[in-house]
């Protein structure tokens, strides 16, 4: 049965790729030109290229259907969006555009001098104008645009910044703690002596988003402008029967290759992330395309390279070179590819070939070397658990700008200077059946405030307690004649109320009923990835809880910030399911065409231990885990996969007898490729290293710990693992027994010794040609 599940499958591929490439070898100029021709009528896409741009933010770095995401439709379906702006009340980050001022050197701008130029600034940008002015573009409440807090108390006179007593974070209703950053108060007091920041805010009515974006673009542009291995078969041979032999031995490998490659992107589909599906999408896509060209295109670049090697051309005149003895057989290197054997017509072997055959291979198969790797092996494996178990989560949006940045000049400052308090967090009651009126339900709704008052990440400060419309009602209700606890009269005055508290926006009442009302905390100290995390967690958890007091407080907590945090809920499981389901179809592929099928379970282990030691390295080189790293974790498992594959197909497909010596024929054929691959790989993306952009310098980090951890599976630890398996061998040979060790001998030294290889190493193709008799 494993005859036909590897060899039914594997033969036929590789006599079907023998035809195709005679067929090219026939006709290289049709595959020359016809790939060429479909490149440039598929290439006339990139004119629809800006079309497809995607620069939301949102969109491509957080989770498709995240639980923010539906907490958001349902502040929306209770809440919709008024005329009236409110930044507290946003259900969406909002359009708007903001700058941090800080002093030269960390120096104070609590002065007049300081503030002189900020209401400048603040005139300058109300007054860009893109055809349309901030003006008529901004966010309203009570028909003026909305305005920076700290401006409004000073009046925009600069000298009253010293003169008015300002208090932090509250001054007199009003919250300073994201206007106002890097605080000392006076001795004793809360009252600002001294900042180092002011946080400036210009919010845009959303539905107008064509003009909104080219005002945000005229902003952007104010302000960055202010001022501050062997070679080719028997080379005598015809081009088309080595042409047919390279596809023959070739194609296979090259497949496993790609639909392994192509497969683990797919894959990547499943994840929620909108950046990591449109790269699994494209890069899927150009895999494919590289496979086409590979087996058309770059076939007839050997075939026409095969013929001007017969006509004895110079490979870059094209002219006719005279003919060479077979002493000087060397001579001809330059126009005949490489010094060949008149006898066998065969390459010589090159220098690295021969290491691997006569040096590394018999080193590597002694026991103590065995035992050695073993014991390296353990201590990479401890490492790279250690390392993930370490591993940290959640992309920080800076990090999707470039070093230097305004963006990143702002989240910079943010982080260092307005860090003390996190989100004011939305507490929405959705029970549409709560009796508010009720002094045993409030009680009930007031022991669940006090649980999320009562958690470490809400704010304790006297002065910033929650935003409840509840409690200012209760307090209003305390005037004579009114008796809230009356469901008739706690209803009949409500209306009037919320006209004039300001709360008319936290309360859906319609149909004298109240469908939906809502509440607000503010956190503190959420400076860290980890803090957003137990943050967010935190709410979630509280607010199941409510639901079970002895009054059921139905309760949903929503921030526009949850939105990016919640990729911290599925980033660890989105990742190991891709993983999961990657490897598995590795699995799958492998069984299908590697003529072992212990063999198979190799290479997916193999993927599997370079999977653990990249995501653990790279925890320990400082990457966390997210949609970035998420993607080239991805690509971790199509690469991983090249080196692995190939070295286990190599042992299986050896004619010799013994496991150490399958071994070394392996490490012959592909150690210098694999080396070769891995080297030129890394050469390729090292200039990325000194990028100044996260995504550049993450893609670097992990794809350097890939192609190093791959290639030393390839040429030290799965060798020396397959020899513990004598049973790793290709069964569907049918042999004649040979009886003594001289029979043996005499049946291994008939074998042609120059056998094919091949081996595709992250898009580095090298072959091997070998007689038809070799397999």
């Amino acid at each position: 049965m494993a005859k036909c599940k590897t060899d039914c499958i594997e033969k036929p591929i590789s006599l079907i790729f023998e035809k195709f490439g005679r067929i090219v070898g026939n006709y290289p100029i049709v595959f020359f030109i016809v790939p060429l021709l479909v490149a440039a009528a598929l290439g006339a896409g990139f004119m629809f290229l800006g079309e497809r741009e995607a620069n939301d933010i949102e969109d491509q770095f957080t989770p498709v259907n995240g639980p923010a995401k539906q907490e958001r439709e349902i502040v929306l379906k209770y809440f919709p969006k008024s005329e009236e702006f409110s930044q507290l009340r946003l259900s969406s980050e909002g359009t708007y555009a903001s700058l941090i001022i800080t002093g030269l050197e960390g120096a104070n701008i609590w002065t007049e001098a300081a503030f002189t130029d900020i209401i400048e600034i603040d005139r300058q940008v109300k007054n860009i104008t893109t055809g349309n002015t901030y003006e008529i573009l901004c966010a309203k409440t009570k028909g003026k645009c909305m305005s920076n807090a700290i401006l409004d108390i000073i009046n925009y006179s600069p000298g009253e910044i010293i003169s008015t007593p300002i208090r932090y974070p509250m001054n007199n209703g009003t919250f300073l703690g994201t206007s106002v950053g890097g605080v000392d108060l006076k001795t004793g007091g809360s009252e600002i002596s001294s900042a180092k920041a002011v946080r400036l805010f210009y919010f845009l009515k959303e539905e107008n988003t064509t003009l909104n974006n080219l005002w945000l673009t005229g902003f952007l542009k104010f302000f960055s402008n202010y001022s501050e291995l062997k070679t080719k078969t028997k080379v005598k041979e015809e081009v088309e029967d080595r042409l047919a032999e390279t596809y023959k031995e070739a194609a296979v490998s090259i497949t496993i290759t790609t639909l392994t490659d192509v497969m683990s992107f797919y894959i990547g589909l499943l994840t929620p992330f909108g950046s990591v599906q449109s790269f699994c999408m494209y890069t899927s896509t150009a895999i494919l395309f590289c496979y086409i060209f590979n087996i058309t295109f770059f076939g007839a670049c050997l075939a026409l390279n095969g013929r001007r090697e017969k006509g004895n051309k110079h490979w870059l005149t094209c002219m006719k070179v005279p003919e060479v003895d077979s002493v000087n057989a060397t001579g001809n290197v330059c126009c005949v590819g490489g010094a060949y054997d008149e006898d066998t017509g065969t390459d010589e072997a090159m220098p690295m070939d021969l290491f691997f055959k006569n040096h590394y291979s018999p080193f590597l198969t002694k026991t103590w070397v065995k035992i050695s790797v073993c014991l390296f092996y353990s201590g990479y494996l401890a490492v790279s658990i250690y390392g993930c178990l370490q591993l940290q989560e959640g992309l920080d949006l800076k990090h999707l700008a470039t070093d230097g940045s305004y963006v990143g000049s702002y989240y910079d400052d943010e982080d260092q200077l307005f860090s003390s308090y996190g989100p004011n967090v939305m507490l929405v009651i959705t029970d549409e059946n709560f009796q508010y009126w009720n002094s045993d339900a409030r009680q009930n709704l007031d022991l669940c405030l006090e649980h999320f008052q009562n958690l470490s990440m809400a704010s304790k400060h006297s002065e910033i307690l929650p935003i409840s419309w509840l409690t200012a009602y209760i307090k209003f209700g305390q005037s004579p004649g009114i008796h809230l606890d009356n469901e008739t009269q706690f209803k009949q005055h409500l209306p009037a109320f919320l006209r004039f508290s300001g709360f008319s926006e936290d309360v859906n009442f319609t149909n004298n009923k109240i469908l939906a009302s809502r509440m607000f905390i503010q956190t503190v100290n959420i400076t860290t990835a980890v803090d957003e995390k137990n943050m967010l967690n935190a709410f979630r958890e509280t607010a199941e809880r409510c639901g079970k007091l002895q009054t059921a407080v139905n309760v949903m907590v929503y921030h526009p910030a949850f939105i990016y945090y919640d990729q911290y809920a599925v980033i660890v499981s989105n990742t190991i399911q891709n993983i999961a389901v990657a490897t598995c179809v590795m699995l799958l592929i492998s069984l299908l065409l590697i003529p072992n099928p212990l063999c198979s379970v190799w290479v997916t282990f193999a993927i599997a231990s370079v999977i653990v030691g990249v995501t653990g390295f790279m925890a320990l080189w400082d990457v966390s885990l997210d949609s970035v790293s998420m993607i080239n974790l991805v690509i971790c498992i199509g690469f991983s996969v090249d080196f692995s594959a190939h070295i286990s197909y190599a042992f299986v497909a050896s004619e010799e007898l013994s496991v150490n010596e399958k071994a070394k024929e392996a490490l012959y054929k592909l150690g210098y490729p694999i080396i070769q691959g891995a080297a030129s790989t890394i050469a390729g993306v090292v200039v990325l290293a000194a990028a100044k952009s996260y995504i550049f310098r993450t893609f670097f980090k992990i794809m350097f710990l890939v192609i190093l951890f791959g290639a030393v599976h390839g040429v030290v630890f799965i060798p020396v693992f397959l020899t513990f398996f004598g049973i790793c061998d290709r069964k569907s040979r049918t042999k004649p027994d040979k009886d003594t060790p001289s029979e043996m001998q005499s049946e291994k030294s008939n074998r042609n010794p120059q056998q094919v290889s091949t081996v595709k190493s992250n898009g580095h193709t090298n072959e091997r040609f070998t007689s038809p008799d070799s397999y």
